[in-house]
């Protein structure tokens, strides 16, 4: 599909015919109509010579002469409209005035064709709008990708499948929520603008407020001020919402995501694992049709129980280095091209298993015990200091949840802060201590169990989308002057 040029020769033939309705005496832009009915419900509930009246797109346009079968398409599928000059004299003119794209609502018995297609035969009609752009030309698919994100407006129209999938978001996020408030848990919502960028190791959006004259942070994690209120007395918590990351696109990442974070006083990670299996197959099996689902070119099999395997045993497994021998992580990491430098090993350690374990972790599999140092936010084991109690759930060789056994002694706290903010410039957005969360701590926090699970990417599984732009109606893209620049350079 060609992206829309204002004012070219299709767009003046379609404003010929805008003036041709308006002299007609018919405002092209409709106006309020009660009664409206999908038209699934309408085919679903057929009934002979019911009167209907349904409204949509039209996205295919037969014309005979004398009779005009019309294909319109709404929110949830299409029916045909079939409408006669004899049954429609007064109002013929407009009727031959209609083009692919226009927005109409009619009027009549329901009946069937000859072949046995449901069929409105139209007594009245109403423009609803009229399309002054030129449609797709084929309406089971644009083949311009980057114009798909950009008018998601007619990709939704243009293409089903894509409406459905946004559909099916939509009703499995609410889901989601039904799920968590059924078990107790409360809903939230947490500062979008903060003073600290804290909850997580990302570069933030900084914004300013001009009364106040201070920077502030579009949130990279509602974690900390979700914690605040395990403080005040709110035992179980969760928040679904944007995050922004001012980080690389990829099929995987969006600068602005969605989250959905929730906490539980008095549980650990083994209980958010727990949670985490019992939401997503809950939604599989409620919405998805069977446990195997596809995944680009592999089937994921989502049949319970979930595989558990521990950090360090993957990485012996597939990156053949031990994570307690800093020198066979380093000799492998060179083997692998990683810059080595002066990182601190337990750093070096999780980019060697990014590079060697993640792509075998199709089915489901829950990473347990990561190394303590690269979780600062976390509870260490008891039994091995060296350990945090922390899981990240892995999909289709992709993260898609994590989750604590959250730290909740605010000296351990500080000085996990402090380490972690060792080294960095004053000037540096992350170089700031969190002296209020600190404060909120030592009023004490209970023993509480977080979890994060990445919206995008769990939709992404659950309706075969291999790019996180297929499941984010509005993804970030590159300006059109930008993109051409670019091109042209």
């Amino acid at each position: 599909m060609s992206e829309p040029v204002s004012g070219n020769k299709f767009e003046q033939q379609r404003r010929e015919k805008l003036d041709k309705i308006r002299r007609l005496g018919v405002d092209p832009y409709g106006q309020r109509m009660d009664g409206i009915e999908p038209a699934e419900a309408v085919k679903a509930a057929y009934e002979e010579g019911r009167r209907v009246r349904c409204a949509g797109r039209i996205v295919l346009l037969r014309d005979i002469g004398k009779l005009i079968f019309i294909t319109l398409r709404d929110a949830g599928g299409t029916i045909q409209l079939g409408l006669s000059k004899k049954q429609m004299e007064a109002q013929w003119e407009l009727v031959k005035l209609l083009e692919l794209g226009d927005l109409i609502a009619a009027e009549g018995p329901l009946g069937k064709t000859k072949t046995g297609e449901i069929t409105i035969w139209g007594e009245s009609v109403s423009l609803m709008a009229k399309s002054l752009e030129q449609p797709p030309e084929k309406f089971h698919g644009l083949s311009d990708v980057d114009a798909r994100y950009r008018m998601r407006y007619v990709d939704l129209w243009a293409n089903p499948d894509v409406m459905q999938r946004f559909q099916q978001r939509s009703i499995m996020t609410a889901a989601i929520r039904r799920f968590l408030t059924d078990k107790g848990f409360l809903e939230v919502e947490t500062p979008m603008m903060q003073t600290i960028a804290g909850g997580a190791a990302a570069r933030p959006f900084i914004t300013h407020h001009n009364t106040l004259d201070i920077d502030l942070y579009l949130r990279i994690a509602p974690e900390l001020f979700l914690k605040r209120l395990l403080v005040g007395g709110m035992e179980k918590v969760f928040e679904i919402n944007r995050n922004f990351r001012n980080e690389g696109l990829s099929p995987r990442h969006n600068p602005e995501f969605t989250m959905m974070e929730l906490y539980q006083a008095y549980a650990d990670y083994l209980v958010m694992m727990d949670l985490t299996e019992e939401l997503i197959c809950h939604l599989i099996e409620r919405y998805c049709g069977g446990m195997k689902l596809p995944f680009g070119d592999k089937i994921i099999d989502y049949s319970r129980p979930w595989r558990r395997a521990k950090y360090a045993d993957l990485l012996k497994e597939y990156g053949h280095c031990d994570m307690e021998q800093p020198q066979t992580v380093r000799r492998r990491a060179n083997e692998l091209g990683i810059e080595v430098g002066d990182k601190d090993d337990a750093v070096l350690v999780n980019e060697v298993f990014e590079a060697t374990v993640e792509q075998h972790l199709i089915n489901p599999t829950f990473v347990m015990d990561y190394p303590a140092a690269i979780c600062p936010l976390t509870r260490q084991s008891k039994s091995d200091p060296r350990i945090a109690e922390r899981f990240e759930l892995f999909v289709g060789a992709m993260e898609l949840a994590n989750a604590y056994t959250e730290l909740n002694d605010p000296d351990v706290q500080e000085a996990n802060f402090r380490r972690q903010l060792r080294g960095l410039t004053a000037d540096e957005t992350m170089a700031k201590m969190d002296d209020d969360f600190i404060t909120a701590l030592k009023y004490g926090m209970p023993p509480a169990g977080g979890l994060g699970v990445g919206i995008d990417r769990l939709m992404m599984l659950l309706t075969n989308a291999t790019s996180i732009r297929d499941v984010i109606l509005f993804p970030l893209l590159k300006p059109l002057a930008d993109k051409h620049q670019t091109a042209a350079e």
